[in-house]
């Protein structure tokens, strides 16, 4: 049998570390996860990461062959090998390449989340060819990876990219980043929410959500009360699309990507969400951008979708 080259992609969450053996055509081998543990320092989540790893590794037979790992991490610095004080977990600042060294001589790549899912995508996604896109994660947050002739644009020191934190609204919301009016607290799961919640207190209709507390709603639920027609939902999911659609009309006049690419959250609502995002967006593009830009549905698998931009952040440098 002909050895498999394949990389190890590596996804790091508040709550849940999950990771993976994929192959160069994006062929996930095997996968497991293992719960992050945010108030333990880094060092503990790794040695409990490689000794699970080394059983399943070992177990394989010979021709399985380690050509890198590929880590995605909040505040992920690609430039340093650092995670920088990430929210959710309790690091501070950690050179995590710095770490995962001590436990495999191999080429070893880091990120934020965002942009190794826009790497994912450019690798084994619905990106496959393009050199210009940008892609936005609709999470607990917003996240965002931008891709400029066919490679991720980290910026000066590491950090661009924050589409999340434009100003769209002065004096709005208050984030968690310690400003107010930052897109993602209005378009995301979170944001929708707090939408929900105004719109609750602001219009006199009925609404399935007003029994719910800020606290047992989800974003599934809006969802599910939106094709109920729901009121309430679906002007909530108007006004996200509509924010969102005006930020990324900038976005596009400062990039011209051939596609928008959405990821997680959000994105699963299909058509609620898709088709005001569309008639936002194009709304308040310049004229010389109109009918251009695709929005898009991620092409990863949703199981294997965090592993696989780990990794793909490995294959897109490596030669084979």
């Amino acid at each position: 049998m002909d050895s498999i080259n394949v990389t190890l992609g590596i996804d790091i969450g508040g709550t849940n570390t999950v990771f993976g053996l994929v192959d160069r055509a994006g062929k996930c081998y095997v996968k497991d996860s293992i719960p992050t543990n945010a108030h333990e320092p880094a060092e503990k989540l790794l040695n409990r990461l490689f000794l699970r790893f080394d059983k399943i590794y070992n177990s394989m037979s010979d021709n399985y062959i380690l050509r890198g790992i590929g880590i995605g991490a909040p505040n992920g610095n690609y430039y340093r090998g650092t995670v920088e004080n990430p929210p959710n977990l309790s690091w501070g600042q950690v050179n995590f390449v710095e770490l995962v060294k001590h436990y495999k001589n191999v080429p070893i790549l880091l990120t934020n989340d965002a942009n190794a899912a826009a790497l994912g995508e450019m690798e084994f996604g619905v990106a496959r060819g393009m050199k210009n896109f940008v892609l936005i994660t609709l999470g607990t947050g917003l996240g965002s990876g931008i891709v400029v002739n066919g490679e991720v644009v980290y910026g000066y020191d590491g950090f661009a990219g924050e589409i999340g934190h434009i100003i769209v609204k002065e004096n709005g919301r208050q984030c968690g980043c310690g400003r107010k009016g930052c897109l993602e607290t209005y378009a995301s799961a979170t944001g929708l929410k707090r939408t929900v919640f105004e719109f609750i207190s602001s219009l006199n209709v009925e609404s399935s959500l007003r029994n719910i507390s800020y606290k047992e709603l989800s974003a599934e639920m809006v969802y599910d009360a939106a094709v109920a027609n729901d009121s309430i939902a679906l002007a909530a999911f108007e006004f996200t699309a509509e924010i969102l659609g005006k930020a990324l009309a900038n976005t596009v006049a400062h990039l011209s990507p051939e596609a928008i690419i959405l990821f997680g959250g959000l994105e699963t609502a299909g058509d609620l969400f898709l088709k005001p995002l569309k008639y936002h967006l194009e709304d308040n593009l310049l004229n010389l951008y109109k009918n251009k830009v695709k929005i898009l549905r991620s092409g990863l698998p949703k199981g294997d979708a965090a592993i696989l931009g780990g990794s793909a952040l490995i294959w897109n440098e490596l030669d084979y």
